[in-house]
């Protein structure tokens, strides 16, 4: 811990800190403003405008799927408390919508509303774009601006009052000054091929009043006004309600309108005598705070009908109407989120036409990349979050599950649901392309929007894993995620019928199958990890093939003697991979190929340079080791066993296990104990693609 006296010396340098604090807490006159707008024409942006750039000043990536290309924007995985993973087709949708609203095309005045299943981050989305706006306004770029009043009070004490809307300090200025300052700003904004900015609308009430007053007070000398202007520098944030608003439906009974539009302050109404006056009333609801910023309606569609009236012209007139005054412009972008349910309630009600009419609906679906789910996972469970070891394949298969149960099964007949979300993950499954994917992909539709498991719901069982008692302080592995997703998938209340909840079951007995493969190939490639032994036995085979291709012979290495290629040992190899006796040739030949290609290019063919190949050579060698080790003897307790030749070969593949896959020794074991029973049974068939 530190000292006081090292603190207070690292305050004292920490001078970076004392620097954005004073930037963040400017204040100065209405001629310094205008400064500050002439060099930087965007200060005067809209919210829409700001909520774009802020988007854009992250950067973006750009990249191929199934022959299309996408954009990825830096923003969703570098601000928040959470990455957002996988959903770039929906986010490149978000950020068009926006890109179209900062100029003015007409989406502006429409509400943004994230429709999708429950849990598919929807209100995440939203999150990272509040805490994104509160870390922007807080740069140079994203500075913005509002002002307070300098009132004297008749007893002559001066007071500051801040605008509570934080509105636009240039709204303070006359109709035909503010035109003219703002062509000024716009032609500077248009040499650059940029928006333009534009202020809509009066002054709130309370500045509005102000103002008159003041105005009266020096006979319409709005120079003499404006020196009552302190403008100062605004930094969004939702704690202190600046900028960001967030409305979430109650039940009829606690409801209440004013909580979006404010309500009158009975203490102040003693002191100012009027329900009228906008000193005695507080600006406070969550369409005012949210002024210049966003206000965030969680399940929208459960609005009660007077709550929509403001919703609907907020949205389409950008003023609302609080109490006793007449209607207040905003400047916010307005984002809703909802699920499936009640979005078919919407579009089932005649008399929610206007709201749809005013809605641009932009869907969040579940994941469907393996890869992108897993991401999820391996972001919450890793060894600073969870404190035990984590298997591997652990996440891995936790997202696959997710997936699968989302997928619409595949309308051809010689495609398994796993395959299919292995194509759409960007694997290669043999006999199938891209253009497969993308006959797939509109097949359905609506794929990952209407049904499937929910990410928060494999989180669920993760956390359940972690914390069983009879676990201990044992590694969390898929064993235990298997286990703990069948307990939960017996009180799941997200199935349609009993049908769904027994397709699901299946679909959990294909990734537990799925796992068998991975971890059987893993024993597999420690078994037959000698280096030295499968490039020999590579060696050998291609030896094999160009004597067979070219109809020469072979030098047997132990005789000398001149042989006829060993056909035995081709096939041997080539079986373990499927080729079939009438394809062999055509196998060889691509082999022969491939090497001449690489030849052509200085390169040479190593035992690794063909993945088919590869395999095959691991799966012959293992095949002709397995015997020795005597795999079956691993689903015993090891205790039991006497044979030190053999238990000393155990503990070399726990080790390679532990070593080369990441396992650790807990993990290890369980593995090498589960896939000796496949063997003990005699469950050692192919498990290819």
């Amino acid at each position: 811990m530190e000292s006081v006296s090292s603190l207070t010396d690292i305050l004292k340098q920490d001078k970076k800190f004392t620097s954005s604090f004073k930037e963040q807490t400017w204040t100065g006159t209405f001629n310094e403003y205008l400064n500050i707008v002439q060099n930087n024409p965007k200060t005067v942006r809209n919210s829409y405008q700001r909520l774009y750039d802020m988007i854009m000043s992250h950067g973006t990536e750009t990249f191929t799927y199934c022959k299309r290309k996408y954009t990825r924007y830096n923003f969703f995985s570098e601000v928040g408390d959470i990455s957002i993973f996988g959903l770039e087709e929906p986010l490149m949708q978000f950020v068009d919508v926006l890109r179209s609203a900062a100029y003015h095309y007409g989406p502006e005045r429409r509400i943004l509303l994230l429709h999708g299943p429950v849990g598919s981050s929807k209100s995440t989305i939203v999150t990272s774009i509040k805490k994104g706006l509160e870390q922007y306004s807080a740069t140079d770029d994203g500075a913005l601006y509002s002002f307070s009043w300098r009132i004297e009070n008749e007893d002559g004490e001066e007071k500051i009052i801040p605008c509570p809307m934080n509105e636009e300090p240039l709204k303070l200025l006359p109709d035909r000054i503010r035109d003219k300052i703002l062509n000024e700003l716009n032609t500077k904004l248009e040499s650059t091929g940029g928006y333009r900015v534009s202020l809509d609308g009066n002054l709130s009430p309370v500045s509005e009043y102000y103002q008159k007053e003041l105005l009266r007070k020096y006979d319409g000398d709005y120079l003499k006004v404006l020196d009552h202007i302190i403008v100062r520098r605004v930094v969004i944030s939702e704690k202190n309600r600046v900028g960001i608003g967030t409305f979430q439906p109650k039940d009829e009974k606690s409801q209440d309108a004013t909580e979006l539009t404010g309500d009158v302050n009975y203490r102040k109404l003693a002191q100012y005598g009027s329900e009228s006056d906008p000193r005695a009333f507080d600006f406070d609801g969550e369409f005012l705070v949210a002024n210049r910023g966003i206000i965030e309606f969680q399940e929208v569609l459960k609005l009660q009908t007077e709550f929509l009236y403001d919703l609907l012209g907020a949205t389409q007139e950008h003023r609302v109407k609080p109490k006793r005054f007449n209607q207040v412009p905003i400047d916010e972008v307005i984002i809703g989120h909802t699920n499936n349910a009640e979005y078919e309630k919407l579009k089932n009600n005649k008399f929610m036409e206007a709201l749809r009419d005013r809605t641009i609906k932009i869907d969040i679906p579940y994941l469907l990349k393996v890869s992108e789910e897993k991401k999820v996972y391996d972001y919450f469970y890793n060894k600073d979050t969870v404190h035990k070891h984590i298997a591997p394949h652990t996440t891995e298969i936790a997202a696959l599950f997710a997936v699968v149960s989302r997928l619409d099964a595949p309308a051809k007949h010689d495609m398994t649901i796993i395959q299919k979300a292995k194509l759409y993950d960007g694997r290669g499954v043999h006999g199938f392309t891209t253009e497969h994917i993308k006959e797939m992909m509109e097949e359905a539709p609506n794929e990952g929007l209407l049904s499937g498991i929910s990410a928060r719901f494999i989180q669920n069982q993760f956390s359940n894993a972690i914390v069983n008692p009879r676990m201990g302080s044992r590694s969390i592995n898929p064993f235990m995620l298997f286990a703990q997703i069948r307990e939960g998938l017996k009180t799941y209340t997200g199935f349609k019928n009993e049908d769904h909840k027994t397709e699901m079951l299946k679909r959990l007995e294909l990734v537990e199958k799925e796992y068998d493969r991975i971890v059987k190939r893993e024993v597999q490639q420690a078994l037959s990890s000698s280096e030295e032994a499968i490039k020999s036995l590579c060696t050998n085979y291609i030896d094999n093939i160009v004597a067979y291709i070219n109809e020469e012979k072979v030098v047997n290495p132990i005789t000398g003697k001149d042989e006829e290629p060993n056909e035995q040992l081709m096939r041997g190899i080539e079986q373990k991979i499927g080729i079939a006796t009438g394809m062999k040739d055509d196998f060889r030949r691509e082999i022969m190929n491939y090497m001449g290609s690489l030849a052509a290019k200085s390169k040479v063919f190593k035992y690794d340079s063909n993945e088919q190949l590869y395999k095959a050579l691991e799966k012959k060698l293992f095949e002709d080791i397995k015997d020795s080790i005597k795999l079956s003897v691993l689903a015993q307790d090891t205790a039991t066993v006497v044979d030190k030749e053999l238990l000393d070969k155990i503990d070399t593949l726990k080790q390679r296990l532990i070593k080369d896959f990441g396992y650790d020794e807990d993990s290890a074991q369980d593995v090498l104990t589960y896939v000796g029973s496949i063997f003990a049974r005699g469950d050692d068939t192919g498990d290819d693609d």
